[in-house]
């Protein structure tokens, strides 16, 4: 296959982003970045899509909650608006994917829970192709605590939702979640269209589990891409259909921009992504 585009998930870079969009799309674009995923972006896409254009990027993929009232983080909650006005604004911006970040642990934990979030994902799916779009789902941690006759609550999930639902594997998440992540990527196969590459030290056990105790993104060590416990270049070189290697940072361990162009150059001197 073609090698995946290099991107940045701006959750990342949030408070520089919020403080000064320009100046960060174009440090992101001095890095040598082209394409970059969106975040909280549908109370300003228009501003968004002028800094993207004067930069010289673009935003295929995006996240946002199309499933909740609110999108749950592990440093707090964020209203949600109706999936039509998610829509509206990611194809004002020129995205083509967005991208389901996180449904509540607590949804995981049931068969009809997990049915629930497939139904809603598909029915998602169809109202985002009136706007041109399709729809994906990222992974935490949680998807992989609740079990259901041998399968994981993320496989059931999995042979639920619509093939037209987009998969987009972080690494470190599915590793914290304690899966053999190459063998995750070689099941998923052509499903997975984009992979968060994201790198640490992966938790002793499920910090989305019911019984583990509360945790932020602070308590997490997390490292630059092929520094931690994450087979990052095995996965990457399993994946058969992957479009999008995105860079991401819950918690970037030292100057955000140059953890960035840290993880950049590591994919690139790989081989793992353009």
């Amino acid at each position: 296959m073609a090698l995946p585009i290099a991107s940045i998930q701006l959750y990342t870079l949030a408070a520089e982003f919020s403080a000064d969009m320009n100046a960060s799309l174009d440090k992101l674009a001095g890095i040598g970045l082209r394409t970059v995923e969106a975040f909280d972006f549908v109370g300003r896409p228009t501003e968004i899509r002028a800094a993207l254009d004067r930069a010289g990027l673009s935003s295929p993929t995006g996240h946002a909650p199309l499933l909740s009232d609110e999108l749950w983080t592990p440093d707090g909650s964020i209203p949600t608006p109706a999936n039509e006005v998610v829509f509206e604004a990611a194809a004002e911006i020129g995205m083509k994917t967005v991208i389901e970040p996180m449904v509540a642990a607590d949804r995981w934990l049931t068969e009809d829970g997990v049915k629930d979030i497939a139904e809603r994902l598909n029915a998602a799916s169809e109202k985002a192709k009136e706007y041109g779009l399709s729809v994906g789902y990222h992974n935490h941690a949680q998807e992989f605590v609740a079990s259901f006759d041998g399968q994981t609550a993320y496989e059931r999930f999995l042979d639920l939702v619509d093939p037209s639902v987009v998969i987009e594997l972080d690494l470190f998440w599915a590793l914290a979640g304690q899966q053999d992540v190459v063998g995750l990527v070689e099941k998923l196969g052509d499903r997975l269209a984009a992979i968060h590459v994201k790198d640490g030290i992966a938790p002793a056990s499920n910090p989305f589990a019911p019984d583990a105790p509360a945790f932020d993104s602070s308590s997490l060590d997390q490292r630059h891409a092929g520094e931690g416990d994450v087979p990052t270049i095995e996965a990457m070189q399993a994946a058969t259909a992957v479009q999008y290697a995105v860079i991401e940072y819950d918690k970037a361990p030292g100057d955000v921009f140059e953890d960035i162009a840290d993880s950049y150059d590591f994919l690139i001197e790989k081989g793992l992504a353009a």
